[in-house]
């Protein structure tokens, strides 16, 4: 079973909602965990100890869990948190889907919007920057339920817009979020990162400047992997259409996906290095694979940051 055939994407309109859904999933799954260092550091509940009072015991959690959690709302963080989305037409790859199926774009739209519902949750500032040949939007980090609203709807109008032909520059628009967000945030970026060739330099220095600024930084490399990086598809003839050009090319899959697949492997591979080298975060994002391996990178990320 899909992890997407737990929620009706069809609501994708509802963002709001399904990014509440897939919090809830993913916190009752750390509370069912037998690992607990998530759960504790979660600023909304804490186990309860024997002895506490019981005003703040979270009855709807022990009944989903069989265990006892306390609300925790005396704790409050400055961490600062800044979602970057490449909006470039590359992200509305896979055009044609089935029910219940998203695009790279989509995809990453309800991710941030699940992030913003946990960073709300844990009292963190966060913020949204979108790019494609340039900034088209950025908003600096707050924590208040309006700021939250605010951001929900501008990922539900990004969603809509479902314009091609949008180039990448994506060196050009993370040196503008390096400089305009605020020194020392957890800076998160949701890319499939396609721009290579001789731009690839220009697009590593991008990432060198967020670290010089001494943010952190997690990058999603957004793809879907079985077509993307794997190149699965039928033996038969197809035309491939750049999304961000417009040019295509008729051929047999089966003549390139060698070919294919060696480069594309270099080149993820260089990502990943340089990534390394830059003490960046590289988390291999299939947007077949669902959510919770990015709530994760969040809380881990979190944690090491509030040591």
């Amino acid at each position: 079973m899909s992890f997407f055939d737990s929620f009706d994407l069809k609501q994708l309109s509802n963002l709001e909602l399904l990014a509440k859904q897939v919090v809830e999933g993913f916190i009752i799954g750390l509370h069912k965990s037998p690992f607990h260092g998530f759960s504790v550091e979660f600023a909304e509940h804490r186990i309860y100890n024997p002895g506490e009072s019981t005003k703040n015991i979270d009855w709807k959690v022990y009944a989903r869990t069989d265990k006892l959690f306390t609300k925790r709302f005396e704790e409050e963080t400055n961490l600062r948190c800044q979602i970057v989305i490449d909006t470039s037409s590359s992200m509305y790859f896979p055009k044609e889907r089935k029910d219940n199926e998203l695009n790279k774009l989509q995809f990453s739209a309800l991710a941030a919007a699940s992030l913003m519902n946990l960073l709300k949750k844990q009292r963190d500032a966060f913020g949204l920057s979108l790019f494609d040949s340039k900034v088209d939007m950025h908003t600096k980090a707050k924590s208040s339920t309006t700021h939250y609203r605010l951001l929900m709807t501008y990922l539900d109008k990004l969603i809509k817009d479902d314009t091609l032909n949008k180039q990448t520059l994506a060196a050009n628009a993370l040196h503008e979020v390096a400089d305009k967000t605020h020194r020392r945030s957890l800076v998160m970026i949701f890319s499939d990162m396609f721009e290579g060739g001789e731009n690839a330099d220009e697009l590593f220095s991008a990432l060198q400047h967020l670290k010089y600024n001494k943010h952190e930084v997690v990058l999603f490399h957004v793809t879907d992997a079985a077509k993307e990086l794997s190149f699965e598809f039928e033996n038969r003839p197809y035309e491939f259409v750049d999304m961000e050009s417009g040019e295509s090319v008729k051929l047999q899959s089966n003549e390139v996906k060698e070919y294919y697949s060696t480069k594309i492997k270099e080149y993820k591979d260089n990502l990943r290095m340089k990534c390394l080298q830059y003490k960046i975060d590289f988390i291999e994002t299939d947007i077949n694979k669902g959510f919770y391996p990015i709530l994760e990178s969040y809380l881990v990320k979190r944690k090491k940051m509030r040591v």
